[in-house]
């Protein structure tokens, strides 16, 4: 059997927690586990069974056996060490930053190391109902794509105590937390990028039991938005993404592509569709059944979702003897840091609506923006 690269892991939050039993299944070593204090790193590493554990994150990154990295942290720190881990040459797969320009000193970095693996974790992409629903639609199940409706239900998305998930600027809330990954679902799905967007956040809960007196929650909790993709004009796609977090017990997610010849909807990790002669839906993908742990806080879908990406890369890898070598294949649905940028730009649009009522331009960032730009445009105008 082909070697696999060695795996360091940042984070010891639900994802981490249910990715390193994955990873151990598909025959990768878990040789190091990262967490913000010493003591949430050892009791994850003791209960996971990983060797080194630590709260220094080059201890990890320079970590002789470590040649793949996966990033599971607060979105303001993910730019930090995905750039740094490229840098000392590992392979990265991570979930997003927290800003647009955060997320481009991330492709600046992945272009400067094209060997290196970097890809977005967003695990909906590797579910078998959307890489199914994706195949149908290439094949033209529904004709034309007009238009796509999503809507994600559930539970608080708030930590026990006051962290991160309650600031917006720190990356918290439905749309950046679960609406990111919905907007690079669609991108996968339709083949097709938003231009233009319309949108509407609240934060509903801005107190509760646990976070109170002078603490308020700022992230947002609902969140709708439109966003048109592909063709301008009646060639393109009309995208709803509605995300509602006050609903505890209950999850929903579903995702509906309707078109000119029929429909598709993926329920959970369930696919059905409909053509327009038909008298009734058909089932045509099934739940796939267990994906080893079962985890209370990690919706089913994503669940899945990570089980089906560890698999992909563990066949990448498998490809080659070379340990650090991998192959483009298995992985070549993967979203890249490029995905990942063009993401974070539509959820700061979507925030930009929100704040001024109107629709918004998708603009992708090419070049980063100058710290001292504010300061420099003041001093022009003082010259005038």
């Amino acid at each position: 059997r082909a070697m696999l690269p060695g795996v360091g892991v940042f984070g010891t939050g639900s994802t981490a927690r249910v990715l390193v039993p994955l990873l151990q299944t598909e025959g990768f070593e878990v040789h190091a586990l990262w967490g913000r204090s010493e003591e949430e790193a050892c009791c994850l590493a003791k209960e996971l069974g990983i060797p080194f554990h630590t709260s220094r994150s080059d201890d990890v990154l320079l970590h002789q056996d470590v040649d793949l990295v996966c990033i599971y942290i607060p979105p303001s720190m993910t730019r930090q060490i995905a750039v740094k881990a490229l840098g000392i040459g590992k392979n990265v797969v991570c979930e997003k930053a927290a800003t647009a320009v955060d997320s481009f000193k991330m492709v600046t970095a992945a272009r400067y190391y094209p060997q290196l693996l970097s890809m977005m974790g967003n695990t909906l992409r590797f579910l078998p109902a959307f890489v199914a629903m994706q195949q149908l639609l290439v094949e033209g199940y529904v004709g034309d794509i007009q238009v796509c409706d999503v809507r994600v239900y559930g539970p608080s998305l708030l930590d026990q105590s006051y962290g991160w998930t309650c600031e917006e600027l720190m990356g918290g809330g439905g749309l950046h937390i679960v609406g990111s990954a919905i907007i690079d679902l669609l991108s996968y799905l339709t083949g097709t990028r938003a231009h233009r967007v319309h949108g509407l956040l609240r934060t509903f809960v801005q107190q509760n039991n646990l976070i109170r007196g002078i603490r308020r929650v700022t992230s947002d909790d609902f969140c709708f938005f439109q966003m048109l993709m592909g063709g301008t004009g009646s060639s393109g796609v009309c995208c709803t993404v509605t995300l509602n977090f006050n609903m505890p017990g209950s999850f929903v997610h579903e995702v509906m592509i309707v078109g000119s010849a029929g429909r598709l909807v993926a329920r959970g990790t369930e696919l059905y569709g409909q053509r327009n002669g038909s008298k009734c839906e058909e089932l045509l993908l099934a739940d796939g059944g267990g994906v080893g742990p079962e985890a209370k806080e990690t919706p089913r879908p994503h669940l899945q979702g990570l089980s089906s990406m560890v698999k992909a890369l563990r066949q990448s890898f498998q490809a080659h003897e070379e340990q650090r070598l991998w192959s483009q294949g298995p992985v070549a649905s993967a979203p890249t840091f490029e995905d990942g940028l063009y993401v974070q730009t539509v959820v700061e649009a979507v925030k930009q609506s929100s704040s001024s009522g109107e629709w918004v331009c998708v603009e992708i960032m090419s070049q980063e923006p100058d710290p001292n730009h504010n300061l420099c445009e003041a001093l022009q105008r003082n010259k005038n």
